[in-house]
């Protein structure tokens, strides 16, 4: 790719880029949200046409014009989108030859047999055990990701585009995925990766391209590489301390939760079993464990928006009881959600309304909303985390993942939150908003707003919170305090290796 300009308007969102891709090599593609990693690949996969950039494409050395995404697929050329681009309301089977049915002889009839078959292998080269006719839409976010990768890999593409593939993806997935890569490398099939895990990128890639604002920045071999200097190249400047936890004084109890118990999609089985903690103001503690053991089930299960059974729940030491999210927020609980799309922004509205969503009775009066007040909320909202946005009129989707990610926070901000649950708060977003979104949940906790952290970044876990309680099968099985916690230990009991070694001790 030579001397990519890419423009919407008069932003400039790539400038005179260069890229190039080697037989049988993975090369990575990093940045901060809005660098231009995706608008590039987009324009690779034929998602923007020829018309619309400057610059040229030459793939095995000939010249082409990428007019469509069939083009691209034509060239060899699949893209594995961050957006998972599945259709829900079709069978498993379904998704992966859309457009490419096979049929029964020479007749117009699918071969359904043949299909869901050749599905079936399909699924078994990433290793996901579904149905070939089951709904796409009944299945988790993680395995509607392999789902598009199996898609993707059954084309027999000669360069694949993975854009954050393993961004909803469990850790046993995400290694499934790395080892897929790399066997498809050493059949001589190359790999774009773009990922804001950058110890994936320091695992598998043989070259990292570091692009910033729409400019490239770099690219060093997979033996020059130093993890310090692509971080500078990302953000611009040096990150002096990437977890920076601050010390405040831990106040009177702000939430206490009493022998919760939330049903799983198994009868007679509980997602959450009998869990008990409580949370005090200006503390942040933290929910570990394992991708599938329960957390997310935990805060969703306390914000009112799953069917749960709670002995008692208490705010600022109230009883409260809490049947739908709208009692949660009157009890001045918040919750930024896994998936910020699915259930935490409408993606349809502008930034305004996305941050005065949950606070429309502060704004409102006589069932109108005054729209001065509102402005003015929303405008101190944004000013105070920072956001980078043309205007409050702009949609949500221009923004950047770490800038969506702070309308979020600022919409629960705008409510006068005294307790913020936090589900994996910095998936998906770059470096430098990570940094950026750890001093926001610093700030909230000097206020004295108590804070209760899930997230899968195990170094996060250990750097950011005060304590930790961890949560196995639904159950809490170990609390942490201060700095007692470590990566072994921490593991140890999220996987159930505590209760082996003790067993062993007794058999000994």
């Amino acid at each position: 790719m030579a001397e990519i300009t890419k423009r919407f308007f008069e932003v400039t969102a790539l400038d005179n880029v260069n890229f190039d891709l080697k037989r049988g090599e993975i090369h990575a593609l990093v940045g901060e949200n809005g660098a231009g990693k995706s608008t590039l690949m987009k324009i690779l996969s034929g998602s923007y046409s020829s018309s619309s950039y400057d610059g040229t494409i030459e793939v095995e050395g000939r010249r082409t014009n990428m007019l469509t995404t069939r083009d691209a697929e034509e060239a060899g050329i699949e893209m594995i989108y961050q957006e998972i681009s599945l259709n829900a309301e079709l069978s498993v089977a379904e998704n992966i030859f859309l457009g490419r049915l096979p049929r029964a002889g020479k007749s117009f009839f699918i071969d359904w047999r043949q299909t869901n078959q050749l599905a079936h292998e399909a699924l078994a080269t990433v290793g996901l055990s579904v149905s070939p006719t089951g709904m796409v839409g009944q299945l988790s976010t993680s395995q509607q990701q392999m789902v598009a990768i199996a898609k993707a890999l059954y084309r027999n593409p000669r360069i694949l585009v993975l854009d954050e593939p393993t961004s909803a993806l469990t850790d046993h997935e995400a290694s499934i995925l790395k080892k897929l890569i790399t066997e498809l490398k050493e059949k001589g099939i190359s790999s774009i990766y773009i990922s804001h895990r950058l110890d994936e990128v320091f695992e598998i890639a043989d070259r990292v391209t570091v692009l910033r604002d729409g400019k490239l920045i770099s690219t060093v071999d997979r033996e020059r590489i130093d993890p310090d200097r692509i971080v500078e190249d990302m953000v611009g400047r040096k990150v002096e301390t990437f977890f920076p936890k601050i010390t405040v004084p831990i106040g009177d109890v702000a939430l206490r939760v009493e022998n919760l118990r939330v049903p799983s999609r198994i009868p007679g089985k509980y997602a959450v079993d009998g869990v008990s903690f409580d949370v005090r103001r200006g503390e942040i503690l933290g929910l570990g464990g394992l991708v599938g053991s329960g957390r997310s089930e935990i805060l969703n299960a306390i914000m009112g928006w799953y069917p749960s059974t709670v002995d008692r729940i208490e705010v600022q030491g109230s009883p409260v009881n809490i049947r739908s999210p709208q009692d949660s927020v009157k009890a001045k609980l918040g919750l930024v959600t896994e998936d910020r799309f699915a259930s935490g922004l409408v993606s349809s509205i502008n930034i305004r309304s996305n941050v005065s969503i949950a606070s429309l009775s502060k704004i409102s009066k006589h069932s109108f909303i005054q729209m001065a007040k509102e402005r003015r909320q929303v405008n101190a909202k944004v000013s105070q985390l920072e956001l980078k946005a043309s205007s409050i009129e702009a949609n949500i989707t221009t923004l950047s993942g770490g800038n969506q990610q702070k309308v979020v926070l600022a919409k629960w901000l705008m409510t006068d939150v005294e307790v913020l649950l936090l589900d994996e708060p910095t998936r998906g977003i770059d470096v430098g908003a990570k940094v950026e979104v750890y001093n926001i949940i610093g700030e909230l906790a000097r206020q004295g707003v108590a804070v209760v952290l899930v997230t899968s970044d195990l170094p996060e876990l250990l750097a950011m919170v005060d304590r930790c309680i961890v949560i196995r099968d639904g159950k809490a099985v170990k609390e942490f305090s201060g700095g007692e916690m470590t990566e072994n230990s921490f593991m140890n009991y999220a996987t159930g290796a505590h209760t082996a070694t003790a067993q062993q001790m007794v058999e000994a």
